[in-house]
């Protein structure tokens, strides 16, 4: 029986987690590595799950279950910017346990595919796409031919990686085991959601559907593609009634991209949660074109507390050279639906796409202070493999690819007309503009009732908050990244 030690990497070194305002703000559970541990488990392997992000100090952790238990194989889920301290883990498994075998998936190997594991000797295998039958195949005995292994990339006797292809057919969601909250450390405590996202705790997150129809320019579809499935209302009402009894959950965040884009299975499950009432609150994202007046007061009764909605840009023209269906008129009235419905709204944003211009940015200011939004998140764009725009970036303004930095928090990519001091500058007057505003600062104030977790977590850290606000960089930035990410293991 082989077993698999899983981890989540933290992505750069272990001491500068405590500034980093991304933790601070929110830390979420690894449920794609969680959900693979509970399949892997299910189908008669040994696993153990170690979240570096969750965890900074899980290193010597790491090493204990490597010394001990002696795993057969090291699986990594990797984003871009914690793709090379995962190649450090592996090459310090190896240090450790010459015969493992290594494993890496997520999305920027489902975006380079072959090229992932190039230039990477401690690397062994890539997973491309879903990771389920693809790791469980490897790991009962398909990794001595690794030929025959649907969704692998491998590497022939020379070393050069290549990928089979991907796999013939998709699961069924509703067949897979709840994820192994169980198996993180410290669950649920040592997972937040984001400062003023929820009523109550203990909280938990979610994902109830994989993949997404739209083909924004800014998205990374590879994991998943352009599909569209999803957990029935059933399979739902039994996972939080499951996270209710099993961890006291009193609100969850559904972590899906399209949460509402199959109305009947949103508007069972609402039903079934104001039929049977199990005090849970939710959170979920959402497209315009999605929502309508019956269904937000369905969801409402049901215990929606928060829609997101992605913005991007309130610049009608920026937003139509990179979104499929733009309508900033739809949006704004969806947004003020949902406030009638009793829900608050959250409004996600980017700076920097290409095309942006200061011009463009105060359209956006203008925008999204012009409409009743509770809270917002605004993010320095990052071109990231696999996305559309990825792989003409470079012809349209100044790309610093960086691994490490491609994190959504810096400014690699520098659109023709502008400059990084000047990105940045308007970055701090977005958010600084936003938090001043009266009815905001008032709605903050009511959180002291609505949501007393979050007010204890600002007090805790208010100082590092408001630094991210109004200082003259961002919380934490880690100029010396690079450097410091090759001392993390």
């Amino acid at each position: 029986m082989n077993k698999l030690l899983l981890v989540h990497p933290l992505g750069y070194r272990a001491d500068a987690a405590g500034s980093d305002i991304a933790r601070l703000a929110n830390i979420m559970p690894p449920i794609g590595l969680a959900g693979l541990a509970a399949w892997l488990d299910r189908k008669g392997f040994q696993t153990a799950l170690v979240d570096c992000y969750a965890k900074p100090d899980a290193l010597s952790h790491i090493r204990q279950i490597l010394q001990d238990q002696k795993p057969d194989f090291l699986g990594l889920s990797c984003t871009t910017s914690s793709f090379r301290d995962g190649v450090r883990l592996a090459e310090l498994a190896k240090s450790i346990q010459p015969s493992i075998k290594t494993v890496v998936g997520g999305p920027h190997v489902s975006a380079l595919k072959a090229k992932s594991l190039a230039g990477y000797p401690a690397l062994d295998f890539g997973v491309v796409g879903e990771g389920e039958e693809t790791l469980g195949d490897l790991a009962a005995g398909g990794w001595e031919q690794p030929g025959t292994v649907q969704g692998l990339v491998w590497r022939e006797a020379d070393g050069t990686p290549v990928f089979n292809g991907y796999r013939d057919h998709q699961l069924v969601l509703d067949e897979l085991p709840f994820p192994a909250y169980e198996k993180l450390d410290g669950y649920p405590s040592a997972y937040t959601l984001p400062i003023f996202n929820y009523p109550r705790v203990p909280n938990a997150s979610c994902v109830s559907s994989r993949g997404c129809p739209y083909a924004c320019t800014y998205c990374d579809r590879s994991v998943f593609g352009r599909s569209f499935r999803f957990n029935s209302a059933d399979y739902m009402v039994a996972h939080v009634r499951y996270l209710q009894e099993r961890f006291g959950t009193r609100h969850i965040n559904f972590y899906d991209d399209q949460f509402t884009f199959n109305r009947k299975r949103v508007e069972a499950f609402a039903n079934q949660l104001i039929e049977n009432p199990m005090r849970i609150t939710y959170n979920c994202a959402a497209r315009a074109e999605h929502l309508d007046e019956d269904l937000l007061r369905l969801m409402k009764a049901s215990g929606c507390w928060m829609i997101s909605l992605g913005i991007e840009t309130g610049d009608p023209e920026l937003l139509a050279q990179h979104r499929q269906r733009s309508d900033l008129d739809l949006l704004a009235e969806r947004i003020r639906m949902i406030k009638r419905a009793g829900i608050r709204v959250k409004g996600l944003l980017m700076m920097g796409l290409p095309g942006e211009s200061e011009t463009s940015v105060r359209r956006s200011m203008k925008y999204v202070y012009s409409l009743p939004i509770d809270d917002f998140n605004l993010t320095k764009f990052t071109p990231f493999p696999g996305s559309p725009i990825y792989e003409t970036i470079r012809e349209q303004g100044e790309f610093d690819e960086t691994w490490e930095k491609m994190d959504c928090m810096h400014f690699l990519f520098i659109p023709k007309g502008m400059t990084r001091p000047q990105l940045e500058a308007l970055f701090r007057e977005f958010y600084r503009r936003h938090f001043m505003r009266a009815r905001v600062l008032w709605d903050y104030t009511t959180m002291i009732w609505r949501s007393p977790d979050s007010w204890r977590r600002f007090w805790f850290s208010a100082g590092r908050f408001l630094k991210y606000a109004f200082g003259n960089r961002r919380l934490g930035e880690k100029e010396d990244l690079p450097e410091g990410v090759k001392n993390c293991s």
